[in-house]
């Protein structure tokens, strides 16, 4: 048995409790998800740490730089690294990864240049890449980008899901920030499609933009998840979205122990020490 098939996602259900009162609807149940003993969309935001090596050897000087830092997760972003010609590259990555970081949870990710990546793809490449991590047993989730094509999203995540992993399904949007309706769509549009996890990351052009997003995953929380997810505001302007999970929800944040993945993240050791601040 695999590795991620033994440590499989769990959802837990919590039952609320709403008084039945005329015209009162229904709150929807709240689950959470849990990956090697972390628990995603319960307490403090977990920290994600970005691994951005270009090469095995500065795969190993990230991995254990992570090992120093406040971390409940880490990411590998696959379309950073460039050693990619020898057969099995992908899964001697992982396996080293995994003995590396032990019990870890690991996000595979390939994000494509479309969502700001650092390299495009074939759509049948990036489908194969998401199926051998998940098949490798060393990774516990696969990232799925929504806007792959929505029928691509369901297929894959149902193939993921088959090989014993979890998926995060993804959107980004490096250029704006649409509305905060428009951004709950999509995360609702996501979690019907069988992704485990949410996540939605948008690029504020103004102080408005940013509260649109904070207002989106205020209303998720209060009334839309049925399952964790992610959200955040890029850029220097949208920073304080990537600290206030315990005001909107959202269930993990990014930071770095190195080079950032994305524009925005901050130091884990930095973002570990004021998480708990604003939990109330």
């Amino acid at each position: 048995m695999g590795i991620a098939k033994a440590t499989k996602i769990v959802r837990e259900k919590e039952t609320m409790e709403v008084k039945k009162t005329a015209g009162e609807a229904k709150m929807p149940d709240k689950r959470k998800t849990e990956v090697r003993g972390i628990v995603f969309g319960d307490g403090i935001p977990k920290i994600c740490v970005p691994l951005t090596a270009r090469n095995m050897e500065e795969l190993g000087q990230q991995a254990e730089a992570v090992l120093q830092c406040p971390c409940d997760m880490v990411e590998w972003r696959a379309d950073f690294f460039e050693e990619t010609k020898q057969n099995g590259w992908l899964e001697q990555a992982l396996a080293f990864l995994r003995k590396t970081l032990g019990e870890r949870p690991l996000l595979f990710t390939f994000r494509t240049g479309e969502e700001g990546g650092e390299r495009t793809i074939p759509l049948e490449e990036y489908d194969a890449l998401n199926e051998r991590a998940a098949a490798s047993g060393l990774a516990d989730l696969v990232d799925l980008e929504l806007n792959r094509g929505e029928e691509r999203l369901r297929r894959m995540a149902e193939r993921v899901h088959a090989l014993g992993c979890g998926v995060i399904g993804s959107y980004h949007d490096f250029h704006g920030t649409p509305g905060a309706e428009a951004i709950v769509e999509i995360l609702c549009r996501m979690q019907s499609l069988g992704a485990d996890i949410t996540k939605a990351a948008v690029m504020p052009q103004t102080e408005e933009d940013v509260t649109a997003l904070l207002a989106a995953s205020v209303q998720m929380k209060r009334q839309y998840a049925d399952r964790p997810y992610i959200t955040m505001s890029m850029g220097r302007l949208g920073m304080v979205s990537r600290l206030a999970g315990a005001l909107t929800g959202s269930a993990v944040t990014f930071a770095t122990a190195g080079r950032a993945s994305a524009p925005g993240q901050m130091d884990a050791g930095l973002v570990a020490q004021i998480l708990p601040l604003l939990q109330g």
